[in-house]
């Protein structure tokens, strides 16, 4: 009797054993389980928080560039509008156009010249230096002044400036440079011209009289020469035209 009960008591032992193995086994899935949804919950929400930063910089960013490209506009708009005619805007276009379409092909034929003779100058190793522009800066004031005007009138009434000016003295001395062997003026010249011309000297200037006849006298001879001379060069050149006016 004592041994059955003793077995019995035994039995119950490992069934309780095994219950509460069982018990602590589920425990740790349920724990194990609930950790895991914990850590999904907060990847998933740590995604969504990348997500809205993302969105929320190219917002900043879009903002940003429109606020900086209206600062440009307003800050430079002389760049795109000419002006404004009762809230109506006249674009830089419009008048660019419009200057094309009277006298662009001109315009255009002028700088190939130029372009032209700056090249050939520079090959042929032909420099003029500032002192010569400033020097014929100072003749063209001299002249302008003498007939009562000022450079800066005159520059203004052609829309020119001084550096538009300085420009032009370049490259005339850069042609007169490659022409020089055509268009020397010697004192025979003058001399020819006084005589010919019966040009009456004031006493005491005959060195202002003489100089400017000798450069009256190359201009003529640069007139004679340089349009068969820019005719040389455009043959020499390769030049292609993307635009006809």
């Amino acid at each position: 009797m004592d041994n059955n009960q003793e077995v019995k008591s035994t039995s119950e032992s490992h069934e309780h054993h095994h219950e509460g193995q069982h018990a602590t086994h589920h425990s740790a899935e349920h724990h194990e389980a609930e950790h895991h949804n914990a850590a999904h919950e907060a990847a998933s929400h740590s995604e969504a928080n990348k997500k809205r930063i993302k969105v929320n910089l190219k917002v900043t960013i879009v903002v940003a560039c429109v606020i900086v490209l209206g600062a440009l506009l307003f800050v430079y708009k002389g760049l795109f509008i000419a002006a404004v005619v009762n809230g109506s805007p006249i674009s830089r276009l419009a008048v660019i156009q419009q200057l094309e379409s009277t006298s662009g092909k001109s315009t255009l034929e002028n700088i190939i010249v130029e372009k032209l003779i700056k090249d050939e100058a520079k090959k042929q190793k032909i420099v003029v230096s500032n002192d010569e522009i400033n020097s014929e800066v100072s003749n063209v004031e001299k002249q302008i002044t003498s007939q009562g005007g000022t450079l800066a009138q005159a520059l203004a009434s052609q829309n020119m400036t001084m550096d538009t000016l300085r420009d032009q003295i370049l490259v005339e001395k850069e042609l007169e440079g490659l022409l020089a062997d055509k268009i020397q003026v010697t004192d025979a010249d003058v001399a020819t011209y006084i005589k010919d011309n019966k040009v009456k000297i004031p006493a005491g200037q005959e060195d202002t009289y003489k100089a400017q006849i000798s450069q009256q006298l190359k201009q003529q001879k640069l007139s004679g020469v340089v349009n068969d001379y820019i005719s040389s060069l455009r043959s020499k050149a390769n030049i292609s035209y993307f635009v006809n006016y």
